[in-house]
């Protein structure tokens, strides 16, 4: 297995990244569906992503996208392949995109907006801390991209100040991002379930 950064040799990629991402959000029942293969393809050819290969075989993807800028970075669309999962691979890409970004990136800050506790504890791990939407990008095209979301009329609902959704930023000039950030997942959890009967008691009004 190795996990390297991508280039226009891996193009070939693309349709597979896709479908293997759109597969894994249908199953979720959250999160942003459908990838574009030629905006993947854009990706590789900038060197904006990373690929995980068992030979010739595809086995994970990352990918980086760069807002306001480049004062904001986002390590989007990760995803295992089915036949990887369950193997610490997602940690090992996730690592890997990160430290391309922050070498890539180095004044940028690296946020994450995500649901999945798993991400949540990679990035937790990585430095990242969790923040409002407030202080993550106001660029127009990020927000837009929430629109294949299922939970896109809530984040419209709540004029984009919050989701279901969790916030989590990376600041290479704050200190405390600096050391790794205890996880809890049962604060996380009760989060989640704060931020559903908060929805859903006042969509039901």
């Amino acid at each position: 297995m190795k996990i390297v950064i991508a280039d226009s040799s891996h193009a070939g990629y693309a349709d597979i990244i896709c479908k293997t991402i759109e597969e894994a959000s249908q199953i979720r029942g959250t999160g942003i569906a459908k990838r574009d293969p030629n905006y993947i393809i854009s990706k590789l050819e900038n060197g904006n992503a990373v690929i995980a290969l068992d030979g010739e075989k595809f086995a994970g993807f990352c990918y980086i996208e760069v807002w306001s800028h480049e004062k904001f970075v986002a390590n989007s669309g990760l995803i295992v392949h089915p036949d990887y999962r369950s193997m610490g691979l997602a940690k090992k890409i996730k690592a890997k995109v990160f430290a391309h970004s922050r070498k890539k990136y180095p004044e940028a800050k690296i946020f994450s907006i995500t649901t999945g506790l798993a991400v949540m504890k990679m990035n937790s791990e990585l430095g990242y801390h969790p923040v409002t939407f407030s202080e993550l990008t106001n660029d127009e095209s990020f927000w837009n991209g929430c629109q294949s979301c299922k939970n896109y009329d809530v984040l419209q609902s709540k004029n984009r100040k919050m989701c279901f959704c969790t916030g989590m930023i990376y600041d290479p000039h704050a200190k405390h991002t600096r050391k790794k950030q205890a996880f809890n997942p049962k604060n996380w959890e009760r989060l989640k379930k704060l931020k559903h009967s908060l929805f859903f008691k006042k969509n039901n009004k």
